[in-house]
C-alpha cells in the first residue's frame, strides 16, 4: 500500500500474498532482501518443513564421484567442457540445441525412467482411485532448446513428400517403365507433412498421435497469437487451445487430462497450479534462489490434502528435481592480471639452408573423395579406435534426497534426517534393445554415406539417393554389429547405455570414416583432397622465434626443435636423434601438417607431433602420447583414415601412422617400424 494512504482512515488492514515478497535482481535492492513493511513471512522452506506441499528431492550423489552431481548443477556441467564449435555465434556464446540434447540426454531419460515407475503405479490404481497420470516438466533455456526436446520426445517431424511419380520422373520412365516420360519443372516449394512417430524416450507413453496430445510444448511466443487482434494470425485458435489445455493438465474430464510432458521456456515459473507435477527437469542457468523456488514451485501443490488417520498429518509428496540447485552462492571473480610481456631472449627456429637434403614434403589435405559406383564398401574393424563407455562421466545413477531449508555447496556435504534414494535408468534399459540401437546407428551412417544427413540437394539427387540405401544398409550393419561386439567397452555398464547420443555420435563417426569404397569389388579407393591453392607442404617454410626451451637437431631440415613438454617431447627428440632407423624428423610446429576430423559433429584439425622419414623410406606420422581421452582416438581414426587416403594417391612415397605412448620405448619401436612396414 502507498505509504500517503496510513493514518487517512482509508484502511485498516493491509495483507500482501505475495509468493515472493522480496526485491528481485535488477531493483536497485540487493537480491532477496524481504520488503520492509513485511511483519511474518511463511516462506517455501517452511512450507516444505510443515508438509504442506510437496517435499523436493534433489541429486546428492552419483556414480561419477564429483563433488557436485552432475544432474544437480547440469547446465554448468553441459556448459563446463564445450568447443568453441559447439557454441552458437555472439556474445552470449550459448550451446547449439543439438549439444545441450547431448550433454542433456542422460539426465532426461533418467528422470523419465522415474516418471515412467510413477505412472505405472498410478495406472495400477484400483477402481474409485485417482489415476491421473503424473507430469513431467522441462525447463529450457530458449525456444530453439525447447523445440528440439519437444521433438525428440514427441516424435513429431517435418517430412518432405517423394511419391512414386516423383522417383519415375527423375529416371526419365513413364508409368508403364518404358523411360519416356516428360520431366515436369521443379517445384518452387518442397511438399512436407507432420509425421507422429515415434520419439526417443518411452515413446509408448510419451509420443503423440493425431488424436492426443501427451506431450505438449508452451512458450510465450506461441500464446501471444492467441492474443493478437491480427486476423492473419492463422495459428491462434492453434494456440487458443493450448492455453486450454496447459490451464486444465491434470483435471478429469478436461483437454489437460492426457497431458504427461510439458516443454517450456519461461511460462511455468508461475502462476500454474497442476498438482500432478512430480518430475522437473532444468535445463537452463539459474543465477538466483527466486528463480529456483519459481520453478520447483511448479511441482509442489499436493495431490492429497487428507491427513492419515493414524498420525493427524499429511502424509509425504514428493517431487524429484534435477538440474535446479536450490542453493545458489554468487561469486564474482577477481580480475586477474595480463601476463607481463615476454622480454627473454627468444629462439629462432628455422629450416636451415646447408639442410636442404633433409627436406620433408607432405600433402595438404581438406577432405576425401567418397564416390560410390556399384554401393560397394568396407570396413577394417582392427584399424578402428574402440569406444569406451564412460560411467566416470555420465551418471548410471543418482541418489537423492529430500530437502529442507537453505543450503551452502555441495548437496552431499549437509547431513539430513532422510536416507537415500536410489534413481537409475532401468526403464529405459528395459524399454530398449541393442539391436534398435544398432539399427539406429547404422541408419544415420547410411543418411551420412548417401548425403542425406547434408545440405539440402537438388531433387533428382534426392530421389536417386534413396536408392542406393537399401544396398548399403545391410553392409552397414554388418560393420555396426561387428564393432559392437569387438570395440565396445561397456565397463560393466548396462549395453543400452550405448543408446545415448554421445556415444551414438562417436560411434556413427568412428564407423563413417572407416568406412571406404571396395576397390577389390570395382569401386574406385578412398582419395585425398587437396588444398587447391597450397596442395604440398614442406619443412623449407618454418621459420618463426620462440621463447619455449629448444635444443639444437642434427637429423632434421630445422635447425632447433621446440620442447613444450620438456620430459615427454625431449626424451621423444632425443630418441629420434639416437635411432638408426630414423634418416630424418621435423617437430611439427609452425610446420602446418593438420589432418581434418570430425568429434561430436564439430571439424576439428589434428596436428600430430613429429613429422619422421625411416630408414626403408616410410614417411611416418607420429604421435607421442600417454593419457588417451575419446577425442584422442578420434584424431587417430582421422589418422588412419589420411594415411590410407594419401598412399592411394601415391604422389609422396609411403605413408604410416604411430603412436608411441612410452618415449623409453621410441627407438624399439622405430626399429620394429623400419623393419616391418612396407617399404617406400
Amino acid at each position: 500500500m502507498p505509504p500517503h494512504l496510513f493514518g487517512c482512515g482509508s484502511a485498516a488492514l493491509c495483507v500482501d500474498l505475495s509468493a515472493t515478497p522480496f526485491y528481485l535482481k535488477g531493483s536497485g535492492h540487493p537480491e532477496g532482501r524481504p520488503f520492509p513493511w513485511i511483519v511474518s513471512d511463511f516462506g517455501l522452506v517452511d512450507a516444505i518443513e510443515s508438509g504442506i506441499v510437496k517435499i523436493p528431492r534433489l541429486p546428492v550423489l552419483d556414480t561419477t564421484g564429483r563433488p557436485d552431481p552432475k544432474y544437480f548443477k547440469l547446465w554448468k556441467a553441459i556448459n563446463e567442457n564445450l568447443e568453441p564449435g559447439e557454441r552458437l555465434p555472439g556474445k552470449a556464446g550459448r550451446p547449439k540445441p543439438e549439444v545441450v540434447y547431448r550433454e542433456a540426454e542422460g539426465a532426461l531419460q533418467q528422470i523419465a525412467s522415474q516418471w515412467k515407475e510413477r505412472f505405472e503405479q498410478m495406472q495400477a490404481a484400483t477402481p474409485g482411485q485417482e489415476r491421473v497420470p503424473p507430469v513431467l516438466i522441462l525447463v529450457c533455456d530458449n525456444t530453439d532448446i525447447a523445440e528440439l526436446f519437444y521433438r525428440k520426445i514427441s516424435g513429431e517431424s517435418e517430412i518432405e513428400v517423394v511419391t512414386e511419380t516423383d522417383v519415375a520422373e527423375e529416371l526419365g520412365e513413364d508409368e508403364e517403365g518404358n523411360g519416356s516420360a516428360a520431366r515436369r519443372p521443379p517445384s518452387a516449394k518442397q511438399r512436407t507433412r507432420t509425421i507422429y512417430g515415434r520419439g526417443a524416450i518411452f515413446p509408448d507413453l510419451l509420443s503423440n498421435t493425431p488424436e492426443v496430445k501427451r506431450t505438449i510444448r508452451i512458450d510465450t511466443k506461441l500464446l501471444a497469437e492467441a492474443e493478437s487482434d491480427d486476423p492473419q494470425k492463422k495459428k491462434a485458435e492453434a494456440a487458443e487451445e493450448l492455453r486450454r489445455i496447459v490451464a486444465t493438465v491434470g483435471k478429469p474430464g478436461q483437454p489437460g487430462e492426457h497431458v504427461r510432458c510439458v516443454v517450456s521456456v519461461s511460462m511455468l515459473t508461475e502462476g500454474w497450479d497442476a498438482s500432478n507435477v512430480t518430475h522437473i527437469l532444468g535445463i537452463r542457468a539459474f543465477g538466483s534462489q527466486l528463480l529456483c523456488e519459481q520453478v520447483v514451485g511448479r511441482g509442489l501443490r499436493r495431490m492429497d490434502y487428507v491427513p492419515d488417520p493414524a498420525t493427524g498429518l499429511l502424509t509425504e509428496e514428493y517431487v524429484d528435481v534435477y538440474g535446479i540447485p536450490f542453493s545458489v552462492i554468487p561469486f564474482k571473480g577477481r580480475p586477474v592480471k595480463a601476463p607481463a610481456p615476454e622480454d627473454r631472449p627468444k629462439n629462432h627456429v628455422r629450416a636451415l639452408p646447408e639442410r636442404k637434403a633433409m627436406e620433408m614434403r607432405f600433402p595438404v589435405v581438406e577432405g576425401y573423395a567418397f564416390a560410390l559406383r556399384k554401393n560397394l564398401i568396407r570396413c577394417d574393424i582392427d584399424k578402428l579406435e574402440p569406444l569406451i563407455i564412460e560411467p566416470n562421466r555420465e551418471p548410471t545413477a543418482t541418489f537423492v534426497r529430500p530437502t529442507v531449508g537453505y543450503q551452502e555447496g555441495s548437496p552431499s556435504m549437509h547431513p539430513a534426517p532422510f536416507e537415500f534414494v536410489e534413481q537409475n535408468r532401468e526403464e529405459y534399459y528395459r524399454e530398449t534393445h541393442l539391436q534398435t540401437i544398432e539399427f539406429q546407428i547404422t541408419r544415420m551412417i547410411v543418411d551420412q554415406l548417401t548425403g542425406a544427413a547434408g545440405p539440402a540437394l537438388d531433387r533428382r539427387r534426392r530421389v536417386l539417393a534413396l536408392q542406393s540405401r537399401h544396398q548399403l544398409f545391410p553392409q552397414v550393419f554388418r560393420c555396426v554389429d561387428e564393432y559392437v561386439r569387438r570395440k565396445v567397452n561397456f565397463q560393466n555398464c548396462h549395453p543400452c547405455e550405448l543408446g545415448l547420443e554421445k556415444y551414438v555420435q562417436r560411434m556413427v563417426e568412428r564407423l563413417r570414416d572407416g568406412i571406404v569404397p571396395d576397390e577389390a569389388a570395382g569401386e574406385s579407393p578412398l582419395q585425398p583432397i587437396l588444398n587447391r591453392y597450397k596442395p604440398i607442404g614442406t619443412t623449407a617454410e618454418v621459420d618463426f622465434k620462440t621463447t619455449r626451451p629448444c635444443h639444437f637437431t642434427v637429423k632434421s631440415h630445422i635447425g632447433q626443435v621446440v620442447l613444450d613438454n620438456e620430459a615427454w617431447e625431449a626424451c621423444a627428440a632425443f630418441r629420434l636423434e639416437a635411432s638408426g632407423a630414423v634418416l630424418v624428423y621435423a617437430r611439427n610446429d609452425h610446420l602446418g601438417l593438420t589432418i581434418p576430423y570430425e568429434y561430436m559433429g564439430i571439424d576439428h584439425a589434428y596436428e600430430p607431433d613429429f613429422l619422421v622419414r625411416l630408414a626403408n623410406g616410410v614417411n611416418l606420422i607420429l604421435e607421442i602420447k600417454g593419457f588417451e581421452d575419446d577425442q584422442t582416438k578420434a584424431k587417430h581414426n582421422a589418422a588412419k583414415r589420411w594415411v590410407e587416403a594419401v598412399n592411394n594417391w601415391g604422389q609422396l612415397g609411403v605413408w604410416a601412422f604411430h603412436v608411441c605412448r612410452n618415449p623409453q620405448l621410441l627407438e624399439k619401436e622405430l626399429d620394429y617400424l623400419a623393419r616391418n612396414a612396407p617399404a617406400a
